[in-house]
């Protein structure tokens, strides 16, 4: 960099510009004076090459240079674009190939962490679980902070870690990265824009941080207010959306109006039309209506449907009520629930619940509304064909195109996690049925009623889930391992470790042994871990190792099974196990398969051939909706049945073979 010479402070000053002091404006060896028009500058100003020419849309070409602006103590990078700041800049550093015009002001004020350590009172508006939110903050992370708190000395230990980062980031500057466009925007304050950001109408943006880069850009659209917060790489938040003190995590979408306050967003969630206050919105969580509120409550992989809503204040002590939703669940049109209450895993609420239910145990299931009552029907969510499409599409919904991912994603429908809870789920059936009676017509559960009919059904669905479970990880176990005669298959069978067997918990989308969590907590709080990157490390490598603590749990579970130590399994254990994997998975295939021809009966032909025959009515719905038969789902679903098949019957022939 170099000082201005006299004939280029002439031609700027030719140009209406101006300067508190010449002396304090530096730029780059080949700075041309032609292309900085009509503007004023105060404070240290370095100014790069201006050299580039932008095309804009419709065939239109601008020059790289600054016009019509008041700069003060900024710092631009090479071939930037500025044009137009209605009021002024102030202490920024601008990347390269960086373009801003028509906003009203980019300023640092004072001191700022960009965001990092907000406070938000995720979950309880009363307080208790307030989150510090940071740049790299994980789902798992936020998990341990919001709901051991019966482990205050971890809590403060990370804590402290997340206020030490953020007190990293303090900075009287701030930073716009390269190849960012910042178009038609009104006030920009102590905000820090990442590499290929795409701003354009934002009407605010105060106090955070927008954490884009060249593999995920962040795109910020018109009208759009944030205020204390995060936005993670691979954002779209549009259409005059509100966010105020929030964390939105990679990958997530918000538009059409959405208000979000005081929540975690974390990896793929989409918010649209309605509005969350003071939420723990785990990955894919989904509310796409008018009218729906999401409040107070934990959720992960839910889809929340219109209307439907929570409460948490009862109108004594204040809003300090709150409520989990475990992954999976749905809301349908028009539903309720009157925090506390419970609702577990891949559950569909309908109608209104104010009894306070806890479902946890009983997982897969409707809870359905009946005159002021709440039913639940256990396991039937199991054979529902809407179930296994939630878990076919969230892999292929995953927005995250940035190479460090935050948050580790089991995506497993069936897992020791979920297994589990069918287990306790199939004791707990059994055990109301012997204290109540098998002659009973309504059992009472969790402030829940369970007909005679959805128990016995309960029981068998959740044998049938434990069973396709248990085969998938034993034939999984055989076809990785080598062996000839059955001393050699004991020996496969072998678990890697013992890391895996005893509770599992689903950390917000992580799915692991609760041993390892506890692990790491404690390892926090005995300062075994000092940094927020090594507590990372054991997220992913927690993820990395699934499948290895997987099959020492579902060992486990065999074994009990077979009630045999693993030095007496027999061939024929094996094989059966096989064999009742082989019915559960083709039964429950089955079942699916017919819930999903439901789609095609002649209730579904309603409003097709509005002014024909039944012949036009017939044809206008396969013409829209296509015919069962080759339906995509339900082909992938036949072809499952085949393939599960043959992997079966090869594993049993192998098997054979040594006998």
């Amino acid at each position: 960099m170099r000082n201005l010479t006299q004939a280029e402070i002439t031609q700027l000053q030719n140009q209406y510009c101006s300067a508190d002091s010449w002396d304090n404006i530096t730029v780059a060896d080949d700075f041309n004076p032609l292309y900085v028009k009509e503007s004023h500058f105060s404070g240290k100003i370095e100014i790069g090459s201006l050299n580039a020419e932008y095309s804009l849309p419709g065939g239109f070409k601008i020059h790289s240079g600054i016009y019509k602006a008041t700069i003060h103590n900024c710092k631009f990078g090479n071939d930037v674009h500025v044009y137009n700041v209605q009021n002024y800049m102030a202490n920024y550093v601008i990347g390269n190939n960086t373009c801003i015009e028509n906003i009203n002001s980019l300023v640092v004020d004072g001191t700022t962490r960009f965001g990092n350590g907000v406070r938000v009172p995720v979950m309880n508006e009363g307080g208790g679980r307030e989150i510090p939110i940071f740049d790299h903050l994980s789902a798992h992370l936020a998990y341990m902070l919001t709901l051991y708190r019966h482990r205050p000395e971890m809590i403060e230990r990370l804590t402290q870690m997340i206020d030490q980062y953020a007190k990293e980031q303090e900075s009287t500057v701030g930073f716009v990265g390269d190849n960012v466009r910042i178009i038609n925007c009104g006030s920009i304050k102590n905000v820090r824009i990442g590499d290929y950001a795409n701003i354009g109408g934002a009407s605010v943006l105060k106090n955070g941080s927008i954490n884009s880069n060249q593999y995920a850009p962040v795109k910020i659209g018109s009208g759009v207010k944030c205020n204390d917060f995060i936005i993670s790489s691979g954002v779209e938040i549009t259409d005059s959306t509100l966010v105020s003190t929030c964390f939105i995590g990679q990958g997530c979408i918000m538009g059409k109006h959405y208000s979000a306050l005081e929540s975690l967003f974390f990896s793929n969630c989409q918010g649209m039309h309605g509005e969350a206050t003071a939420i723990f919105a785990g990955p894919y969580t989904v509310s796409h209506h008018k009218s729906t509120l999401l409040i107070a409550g934990m959720f992960s992989f839910l889809n929340a449907g219109s209307g439907s809503n929570q409460s948490n204040h009862m109108y004594k002590l204040g809003p300090i009520h709150q409520g989990i939703a475990e992954r999976g669940s749905k809301t349908t049109s028009d539903s309720y629930i009157l925090w506390p209450a419970k609702i577990g895993t891949f559950t569909l609420v309908m109608g209104r619940h104010t009894k306070h239910p806890d479902t946890s145990n009983l997982p897969f299931s409707y809870l359905i509304e009946n005159a002021t009552e709440s039913y639940l029907v256990p396991a039937v969510n199991l054979r529902s064909v809407g179930t296994i499409r939630d878990a076919q599409k969230w892999p292929k919904r995953d927005n995250r195109k940035d190479p460090n991912k935050l948050d580790q994603i089991n995506y497993n429908l069936l897992s020791p996690y979920t297994i589990q809870k069918m287990w306790k789920g199939r004791e707990i059936l059994e055990q109301i049925r012997q204290i109540a009676g098998e002659t009973t017509e309504v059992y009472s559960y969790q402030n829940c009623k369970i007909r005679n009919s959805s128990l016995r059904n309960g029981l068998k669905f959740y044998t049938i889930g434990i069973q396709k479970f248990l085969g998938n990880s034993l034939i999984s176990r055989l076809s990785k391992t080598q062996w000839t005669n059955l001393d050699e298959l004991r020996q496969a069978l072998k678990p890697d470790s013992e890391v895996g067997v005893g509770e599992w918990v689903d950390c917000s989308g992580l799915i692991a042994p609760k041993s390892e969590i506890n692990r790491l907590q404690d390892e926090i709080e005995n300062g075994t871990i000092t940094s927020l990157e090594l507590i990372q490390e054991r997220f992913v490598e927690m993820h990395k190792n699934y499948y290895s603590y997987e099959w020492a749990w579902a060992l486990e579970k065999l074994l009990l099974v077979w009630n045999k130590e693993l030095k007496d399994v027999t061939l024929d254990d094996i094989c059966r196990t096989i064999e009742e994997w082989k019915t559960a998975v083709v039964g429950l295939d089955k079942m699916v398969y017919e819930d999903a021809k439901k789609e095609f009966n002649l209730n579904a032909h309603t409003g097709f051939g509005v002014d024909g025959d039944d012949q036009e009515n017939t044809l206008d719905f396969e013409n829209v909706r296509g015919k069962f038969e080759s339906n995509s789902f339900v082909l992938a679903v036949l072809q499952h049945i085949k393939n599960k098949t043959e992997l079966g019957d090869g594993m049993l022939a192998r098997l054979a073979a040594i006998k």
